[in-house]
């Protein structure tokens, strides 16, 4: 059988869907959970696009120990530099260079012809090797790319020195067997000495992602790239999770290996979906709350006989395995980090202390403390960490016209009050914050859910806004047993990405 790796670019490719901006920690937690699940690569990001990418590539090439590290670089030198910089420290460090080689991308976004890009090719891919000996290209719109210069373009990478070789459907335009076609051809025509590894890149516009991957897989592909739960740009990607367990389960047609502890699944899914404030949808494949639900009696009749009969998977494999400790208002520190641990939950001892109080808090008032519950504290105390503003009370007030909200903050130290009127409790708080942060900003959306489906359950609290001086998207999350507490968490979370993110500019500018 045919080993697979498993390239991840949740914290790259994913991080480009409108709303998601993770925190270099929130990066971290899940680089450390993406190499517990098994990956062979995790793309930290694209060093060149601004600071916090930079320095979230390089924090994230010095803590792990067992997965490649591989940055985005343009074919611009100085791009390159900038990757190599931020990878070196990997203890297996990779670079991913692309170019567009379709014809529309030469004529209306590079203004070049193909000569040209082939020679830019030549020229960066080697640049690459020489200071990375792990070097992947990627000929951008690959599927929308004539094939004869495909493969120009493709076997000239190999002649500079890459070692692999990245198809991507850029905007999901090709069908499961056109893919696996580009991949046979590509496979049977390049020529090299060296081992060459060809890997699909694939997004969902037409909702074939996952098969289109499949399928280049089946062609003879022996990497794939993708992300936890499919997030990424405009559709997203093919969903990493969906990908191994199909290839786990039908290894009889697919006939491969992967390196997947499909026990973390579900772990590695959750972890994301907080993060990013991506909610997963119940009838999801693989990870959604539905994907092991059972209404029809037919089939409940069945799966209480043989769960076979109806379940392809069993939870189990994927790790949603019912509470083994239930925790409460009388446990104590070592139950929680036995929890944590069971959980698959990576943290600091310093951390414990902050964690145990706000599980405490929750405890006394709720049950039983359910393992999502545990999740949503452990997201919301990342979120919390380098915030500029932290919110520390809400008051009400019934006016005539509404609501009045006093909302106390905190910020280095300094505390003050910011007072609003509106016609609601949610409208005044919102108003509030706004006077607080003093920036211009839309209110996109604002969702709230329960963490649970229980009536004592947490609220999760998601906002999206769009800062209007720069037009960019930002999300914020929020969890708390008091549904205008999340949601005003969630608020002042997506306004201290903003601020995040005018001195990233700033320190680019100097």
């Amino acid at each position: 059988m045919r080993n697979i790796e498993f390239f991840d670019t949740t914290l790259r490719d994913g991080e480009q869907q409108a709303g998601i901006n993770f925190s270099i920690k929130e990066k971290m937690m899940i680089a450390k959970q993406l190499e517990k699940w098994g990956v062979t690569v995790i793309e930290g990001g694209f060093p060149a696009a601004s600071p916090d990418s930079f320095a979230s590539v390089k924090a994230i090439a010095g803590v792990l120990t067992t997965a490649s590290v591989t940055a985005l670089a343009r074919c611009v030198k100085s791009d390159i530099d900038r990757a190599v910089e931020a990878v070196k420290g990997a203890k297996f460090p990779q670079l991913h260079v692309f170019i567009a080689t379709s014809d529309i991308h030469l004529k209306h976004k590079l203004n070049m012809g193909r000569q040209q890009v082939l020679d830019s090719i030549r020229e960066h891919v080697r640049y690459a090797c020489d200071r990375i000996p792990v070097v992947e290209f990627s000929p951008e719109d690959a599927t929308r790319t004539d094939r004869g210069f495909l493969l120009e373009a493709v076997q000239t990478a190999v002649d500079a020195g890459a070692t692999y070789i990245n198809i991507p459907d850029t905007v999901g335009y090709t069908t499961p067997q056109e893919f696996g076609d580009i991949f046979q051809f590509l496979i049977a025509n390049v020529k090299s000495d060296r081992d060459i590894i060809f890997s699909p890149h694939c997004h969902d516009d037409l909702g074939m992602a996952t098969a289109n991957s499949l399928a280049a897989i089946k062609a003879g592909a022996r990497r794939v790239e993708g992300t936890l739960n499919g997030i990424g740009e405009r559709a997203g990607n093919a969903a990493l999770e969906e990908v191994a367990i199909a290839l786990h389960i039908r290894k009889d047609f697919y006939q491969v290996q992967i390196p997947i502890h499909l026990e973390e699944t579900i772990n590695t899914s959750q972890l994301v979906s907080r993060l990013a404030g991506v909610s997963i949808p119940p009838n999801k494949a693989v990870v959604g709350l539905n994907a092991f639900a059972h209404e029809s009696g037919i089939h409940q009749d069945g799966v209480l006989k043989n769960p076979e009969t109806y379940e392809i998977i069993s939870p189990a494999l994927v790790g949603a395995t019912g509470t083994k400790l239930p925790l409460g208002k009388l446990s104590g520190r070592h139950a929680l980090t036995q929890k944590l641990h069971e959980l698959g939950i990576s943290f600091e001892e310093s951390e414990v202390e902050g964690l145990f109080k706000q599980f405490k808090a929750l405890a006394d008032k709720r049950q039983v403390v359910t393992d999502h519950d545990i999740r949503a504290i452990v997201a919301g105390t990342a979120l919390k960490e380098g915030a500029h503003f932290t919110l520390e009370n809400i008051q009400f007030e019934n006016i005539p016209e509404g609501r009045k909200a006093i909302l106390t903050f905190k910020t280095e130290g300094a505390v003050f009050v910011k007072e609003a009127s509106g016609k609601g409790s949610i409208d005044a708080m919102f108003k509030a914050i706004d006077l607080a942060f003093d920036q211009e900003v839309d209110l996109v959306s604002y969702h709230v859910e329960s963490v649970t489906g229980h009536l004592d359950a947490q609220a999760q609290a998601r906002v999206t806004v769009k800062n209007l001086a720069t037009g960019t998207v930002f999300s914020g999350k929020g969890s708390d047993y008091d549904v205008l507490i999340a949601s005003a968490n969630a608020y002042v979370n997506a306004y201290n990405r903003i601020i995040r993110e005018n001195n990233q500019v700033g320190e680019a500018s100097a």
